[in-house]
């Protein structure tokens, strides 16, 4: 069985490698969406998003990532997907992703996942993580060390 993880990865962190690492333990197969958000602002193009998520999980057998546009429905038949899965820090994020779980399904039938996140990245998101790097701060321990590099290379060019 294969399962669709999406996201922006803006960058992508420990947490969302844990929420892949585990989709990949349940299905034979996993393919790592990257797409954009229109109502979100990138530190990173979306070649560098898909390059960074791609050496972030390039340990893992059996996980591949491909640039998502258009509708992840659309995707997840393109790739021959039988679930999506999606990881929830807390209730916000799962009150999120279960609307959109059933939206999904009633547009394809396709089922969705959802991962609670491992206690030690709950709290960490992308988002705190641009705000980190941005502003100086050290955002290393959140990160895959590719990111963490790629991030600190940026920041002595800004």
């Amino acid at each position: 069985m294969r399962a669709v993880v999406p996201g922006s990865f803006d960058p992508i962190t420990n947490g969302h490698v844990d929420v892949i690492r585990r989709a990949r333990a349940i299905f034979d197969e996993v393919v790592v969406a990257v797409g954009a958000n229109s109502s979100k602002k990138y530190l990173f193009e979306p070649t560098e998003r898909l390059e960074l998520v791609r050496a972030a999980t390039a340990d893992i057998e059996g996980v591949t990532a491909d640039p998502l546009t258009g509708l992840l429905t659309d995707f997840c038949r393109a790739h021959g997907a039988d679930a999506i899965v999606k990881g929830a820090r807390g209730a916000v994020d799962f009150d999120f992703e279960v609307g959109m779980a059933r939206m999904n399904h009633s547009l394809t039938g396709i089922e969705t996942v959802i991962l609670p996140a491992a206690a030690q990245w709950s709290y960490v998101s992308s988002t705190l993580v641009r705000e980190i790097a941005t502003l100086g701060g050290d955002a290393t321990p959140y990160v895959p060390a590719v990111v963490a590099r790629r991030l600190a290379t940026r920041r002595a060019h800004d």
